[in-house]
């Protein structure tokens, strides 16, 4: 008995340190959750900084990592004991308002940032996670892939003993399916010891918490050769639920326990590892602002103002980074670098929304270096999911609805999941005619409704599209578009930039390509010494189109006035393509021209974005009945002195758009 008074005293001791500790830091914090007026609000995060509790009692701190089930109620006492303390000088301060302060729980969260649980052996990867990871404090990062009702479970209920009369809390376990266990003796606190094995529950006494299942599995991203993503389930209780939905990146630190799998005759029942969360932070505004130094930002600066008397040919210069082991194809490099940075969405007075990302699509045949593209411009976007038609289906695609333990979940596809990012989607033809139309709103709404085994709800698809397919048999080039690739004039027209690249004989560039591709080869020494002068790395590519999607850039009048003049133009022409000249190919000029003027470091639209949209769009299509110049997108090239080449453009299209004298 001494040792268990002793253990109560120390217990004492430790949740009045603590309460002093959090009196000290976090009294702000306190007081904002007692002033919070909502009253749908019962359970309140206090989030505490690890960091924070280490400098303070490290050894608390070591035993919280080590044995957290145990020291983890130390801070909620603490807490309560706050909250209770503060509240009296509240209710001194309101008065007659005293009734009007509801009654709140607040629960202690840890947040592990800047902290030594940042480590890998207290962050491990999803698919590392071991047994001596149990029972531990760990923070693992993943993506939310399925996402469980809200459910009411019971966390805590009363029983009484018959003989001695002492009541006693027990809480069902959570890891044995939220079974209650019972002690097989009063636990009774009194000197003799009662002995008694009989109890009785205490009506009105059973304590329910809100209760979420999510599934999340790691980044594909982060994972080595050959190694399949594995994932793990998470429960989320109170403040928590709720505070994610599929396709968030996440990190979670929790405890680490286990579950055991359900019972199904004539199979071994096992410990399926599960993680309890204490604290959840999302990442996906992290993910769509990089810290970019201040060393980087003035680089930028610097490298425009070198180029300022020569902007295209700095623009050029940033291109030839793109997918440097393929040569030429100036077209394709613009168009997706155009495409991941991408225009400003805008919202009008109504909430009607005009999307903001582009979508692009190449059609080509093989070996014209589509896939190449698809994967390296899922290294230039922060968020990024790779698939194909053929493998994925409308669920693989969308959202699925699946059957776990008796109950229907939504389990996120490859559109969700790129939500905020970049979803490329290889052989795009091969895709089933269901899933053809069920691509259709996620593209130009940007969201999913799903209406599915009673679940229905609309999931967010704000993510930019990069379709390649082949072409049926030999293209046509007096055939339209879509009956060289099969897919529909509708689905065709959501797409902003469509290329096609077909591998026609031209004696002259295959000579330079093949001088290219030897050159790359075997000369491999001056390849390495002139590729940080001759062209961006990955790394600083992708801090530039992040830094650059900072900009909203508005149309100047004289963009206005190319941009108008083209649409009506295309509207009048006999021999376009019905299905592009719609309102949408006026939406897609403005993101194109957008997404150029970002691309150039501003933050308007110049007569020369608007004119360069043009050229991009006008590429999407074999015939242009305004500019003829265009050629094979394949063969494209960059030139040696681009911004003359482009004042010569430039007069061209203007007259042709009637907009300077000489027009035919």
């Amino acid at each position: 008995m001494s040792e268990k008074k002793e253990e109560e005293e120390e217990e004492d001791a430790q949740v009045n340190a603590l309460a002093c500790f959090l009196h000290d830091t976090y009294s702000d914090s306190f007081r904002s959750i007692l002033l919070d007026d909502d009253p749908s609000k019962l359970h309140f995060p206090l989030v505490i900084e690890f960091a924070e509790l280490m400098d303070f009692d490290p050894k608390f701190a070591g035993k919280l990592y080590s044995s957290p089930d145990k020291y983890l109620p130390f801070l909620d006492k603490a807490a309560k004991w706050v909250k209770d303390k503060m509240l009296e000088k509240l209710l001194e301060e309101l008065g007659d308002l005293k009734h009007a302060v509801p009654r709140k729980y607040v629960r202690v969260r840890i947040d592990v940032s800047g902290s030594p649980l940042e480590f890998p052996e207290a962050s491990p990867s999803i698919g590392k996670v071991r047994v001596n990871h149990m029972r531990k404090l760990i923070t693992l990062k993943g993506t939310v892939i399925r996402s469980g009702g809200v459910k009411m479970i019971e966390y805590e209920r009363d029983y009484m003993c018959r003989k001695c009369q002492h009541s006693f809390s027990v809480c069902p376990e959570l890891e044995a399916g939220n079974r209650i266990n019972l002690p097989a003796l009063c636990p009774s606190k009194s000197s003799r010891g009662c002995g008694s094995a009989s109890f009785q529950f205490i009506e009105g006494s059973t304590v329910c918490r809100d209760y979420q299942e999510i599934k999340i599995q790691e980044n594909v991203q982060l994972l080595g050769v050959g190694s399949i993503p594995r994932s793990i389930p998470v429960v989320l209780m109170d403040d928590l639920v709720d505070s994610i939905k599929a396709g968030d990146d996440v990190i979670i630190t929790g405890i680490l326990s286990a579950k055991w799998s359900p019972d199904i005759k004539d199979v071994r029942s096992n410990l399926d590892p599960m993680l309890l969360a204490n604290y959840v932070r999302s990442t996906n505004e992290l993910k769509s602002d990089i810290d970019i130094p201040a060393e980087t930002e003035e680089e930028f600066k610097h490298f425009w103002e070198k180029y300022r008397l020569t902007p295209l040919k700095g623009r050029n210069f940033i291109l030839e980074g793109i997918c440097p082991q393929i040569f030429g194809l100036f077209t394709v490099k613009l168009s997706v670098a155009l495409t991941l940075i991408g225009g400003v969405q805008h919202v009008d007075a109504s909430g009607t929304k005009v999307r903001g990302e582009p979508h692009m699509l190449l059609v080509g045949d093989p070996g014209t270096g589509k896939s190449q593209f698809l994967k390296f411009a899922a290294k230039l976007s922060n968020r990024s999911v790779i698939t194909t038609g053929l493998g994925s289906t409308s669920a693989g695609l969308t959202v699925t609805a699946v059957k776990d333990g008796g109950e229907w979940m939504l389990e996120a596809g490859a559109l969700v999941l790129a939500d905020g990012g970049l979803c490329c989607i290889d052989e795009f033809d091969s895709m089933r005619e269901h899933d053809r139309t069920t691509i259709h709103e996620a593209m130009e709404q940007q969201t999913i409704s799903i209406a599915k085994a009673g679940l229905v709800t609309t999931l967010s698809t704000r993510t930019t599209v990069f379709g390649a397919t082949n072409p049926k048999g030999q293209y046509d080039p007096d055939e339209s578009l879509s009956v060289n690739t099969t897919l529909s004039g509708p689905l065709l027209s959501r797409f902003d930039i469509v290329l096609v690249l077909l591998d026609t004989q031209n004696t002259d560039w295959d000579k330079i390509v093949s001088s290219h591709i030897l050159e790359e080869n075997f000369d491999e020494k001056k390849d390495k010494t002139n590729a940080s002068d001759a062209k961006w790395m990955l790394p600083k590519l992708r801090r530039y189109i992040n830094y650059v999607k900072r900009f909203k850039p508005v149309l100047t009048k004289e963009a206005e006035r190319v941009i108008s003049s083209y649409y009506q133009l295309q509207r009048k022409s006999g021999t376009h393509n019905a299905a592009r000249t719609t309102v949408r190919m006026l939406e897609s000029l403005i993101r194109l021209a957008q997404a150029h003027a970002r691309l150039m470091f501003r933050n308007e639209v110049k007569q020369l974005d608007a004119i360069a949209a043009i050229l991009c769009i006008e590429s999407s299509t074999t015939t242009s009945p305004i500019v003829d110049t265009v050629g094979n997108a394949l063969h494209s090239n960059f030139t040696e002195n681009p911004d003359e080449e482009y004042k010569t453009q430039e007069k061209k299209i203007l007259k042709k758009l009637g907009l300077i004298e000489g027009s035919p």
